[in-house]
């Protein structure tokens, strides 16, 4: 019994010791290596305009994790001119404070190809935002469009019904941006598993809500019996609600879109039945994502245009049954954040 005894007292000496303090406490390394390789760095955002909803969310989220870690955060507006993107890209990259990360939401799949690729060979990180484009940026950030499209698809055939006329117009941006490709082929995909349902009319609105209002005018004179519309994006879906309600076909035919999960432009319209279904970005998860490759870029000592990373935003086609209060962002809150700094 004795021997047990002293066991059991050392055994609980020895506990009790690995769980004091010791008398000194080692420094962490990591925050030292951290803003060394963070401090100073420049970072800069090219979207295809300031002026809309995503573009001024992106740079709420990424502008207050930027200059956080003490680095420094700009935009450019080319305002929905390629070539005045062009010019802000080329100008970024021969100044004297050339940007380290610079984020790019190309208008097309090739227009910014090559400056992309001389940023690259300058030392710049490059980061593809939201479209794609033929070009191996350091990383990409943004919606699976194909899958995108898909849910869109899925959506339409729900809000159509299977006593429905089973008709299906589309409201594609344009040819050449690789969101509205990418959105057809996999809106292509649902229907040709669905071959009861068919697409009557895919005009092309070129991002414009007058030309969407237009060109669903004309699509539904011709096919009044339309049960759903996808329109790619609700910056123009306005103008093909708008041409919906001319006909007074509301409540009768669906229509679907895709945004960035902005209270107004999104929520607030499913809420009051403008649409149907709405394939919403969570920005604020898309903008971490961004937040956080741009940090492990900088930190990680390889050359730029070495690493070829794909970060896929998480979707769901939400209708207004889904509607929670965390379900949109509201841009006028993050403005007044940003007011009251």
């Amino acid at each position: 019994m004795k021997i047990i005894r002293t066991f059991m007292a050392a055994a609980t000496a020895l506990a009790v010791s690995a769980f004091v303090a010791p008398s000194f406490a080692a420094e962490d390394p990591g925050p030292a290596a951290y803003s060394q390789a963070l401090k100073g760095k420049r970072v800069m955002l090219v979207p295809m305009a300031m002026g809309f909803d995503l573009a001024q969310g992106w740079a709420h989220y990424l502008k207050t994790e930027v200059e956080a870690w003490g680095g420094v955060f700009e935009t450019r507006d080319p305002n929905w001119v390629v070539d005045a993107g062009a010019q802000a890209i080329t100008d970024a990259i021969s100044s004297d404070t050339r940007p380290d990360v610079l984020i790019i939401h190309s208008p097309d799949l090739n227009s910014y190809a090559k400056l992309m690729k001389k940023a690259q060979a300058a030392g710049t990180y490059v980061l593809l935002v939201d479209n794609p484009a033929n070009f191996p940026a350091d990383a990409f950030v943004g919606s699976d469009w194909d899958r995108l499209g898909q849910l869109e698809a899925e959506a339409a055939i729900k809000g159509c019904g299977p006593n429905s006329s089973k008709k299906i117009g589309l409201v594609q941006g344009d040819q050449a941006n690789s969101s509205s490709l990418y959105q057809y082929a996999g809106i292509m995909k649902v229907l040709d598993k669905n071959p009861d349902f068919k697409v009557v009319a895919k005009p092309d609105s070129n991002w414009d809500a007058t030309t969407s209002r237009n060109v669903t005018t004309t699509m539904l004179q011709q096919n009044p019996d339309i049960c759903a519309i996808i329109d790619f994006w609700d910056g123009d879906a306005t103008g093909a609600s708008a041409a919906i309600r001319d006909a007074k076909l509301e409540g009768k035919v669906s229509l679907v879109t895709t945004g960035g999960g902005e209270k107004t432009a999104d929520c607030d319209k499913l809420q009051d039945g403008t649409y149907g279904a709405v394939v919403m970005t969570d920005l604020a998860r898309q903008s971490g994502d961004m937040n956080a490759v741009i940090k492990f870029l900088l930190q990680s000592g390889q050359p730029a245009g070495t690493s070829h990373t794909y970060i896929y935003t998480l979707e769901k086609a939400t209708t207004k049954a889904d509607l929670k209060p965390d379900s949109c962002w509201d841009l006028k809150a993050l403005q007044a954040q940003a007011a009251a700094k």
